[in-house]
């Protein structure tokens, strides 16, 4: 029996890093976005940071208005990120950690030690329509209170196995990526949909890819540098090509 499609979303935040370093209007985060969606992205997502630091609110404004594939906005569990997914209403709100210090988004949210807050957090979210997703480690703690506060979905941290393999600690990578596979198959034996993402390249795709249980795979920063070298079609291309491989 043939796999269920497998999703990638593509992430532009580093394109709005790269315009942010001159303070210009180039690139442009919605031309990438539109490029993405025609190398083949199923999503686009977008991380509004408190400090601002890549994608705008202008930003989220406008990929709202053009973008004919759904976005999945990620956002720390605060007011003022809850007020702006609530205004705007994208397809998918995901909710991450975020550390003013840190330059990319550091580990999984701790839903565990705030389930009653993050509960309380994503009702009104789940009300407005939009499908709240929880970026967590692969632990069965973390998922089990994930699906107690009510999210729809779960993004796996891949970072771990991904630095790993880079590092050439292999066994550990190998550990990395049974745990993320055991975790996969646990969460979607909730009723929870999966996903996985963060630091996934050419080199490690294809194992997490090919886990039946996850449906979709957001990937960004990899995909933006690959782009300075083969363009950012091609790039989203051939990162589509393993991903099919992969499933098989």
């Amino acid at each position: 029996m043939p796999q269920p499609h497998l999703r990638l979303g593509v992430n532009i935040d580093h394109v709005a890093t790269v315009r942010n370093a001159r303070g210009g209007a180039y690139p442009d985060p919605l031309r990438a976005a539109k490029l993405a969606e025609e190398a083949g992205a199923d999503g686009i997502t977008a991380h509004l940071r408190e400090d601002r630091r890549h994608i705008s609110d202008a930003d989220i404004e406008g990929l709202m208005e053009v973008l004919s594939v759904p976005l999945n906005f990620e956002m720390a569990a605060t007011d003022e990120m809850q007020k702006i997914a609530l205004r705007h209403k994208p397809h998918a709100v995901c909710l991450v950690p975020e550390k003013r210090e840190e330059r990319t988004t550091e580990g999984g949210l701790e839903v565990a030690r705030e389930e009653n807050k993050l509960a309380h957090f994503i009702a009104p979210l789940r009300e407005a329509g939009c499908r709240v997703s929880i970026f967590i480690a692969a632990d069965m703690k973390q998922i089990e209170a994930a699906h107690r506060i009510g999210a729809e979905v779960i993004e796996l941290h891949t970072g771990a196995y991904c630095d790993a393999h880079a590092e050439a600690r292999l066994a550990e990578r190998d550990e990395e990526l049974v745990k993320l596979a055991e975790m996969s198959a646990f969460a979607h034996s909730l009723g929870l949909e999966v996903h996985a993402g963060h630091g996934l390249t050419y080199d490690t795709v294809k194992p997490v890819a090919a886990f039946p249980e996850v449906r979709e795979l957001n990937i960004g920063h990899f995909l933006i540098g690959e782009a300075i070298f083969r363009g950012l079609e091609p790039a989203i291309r051939e990162m589509r090509r393993l991903m099919d491989e992969a499933r098989g």
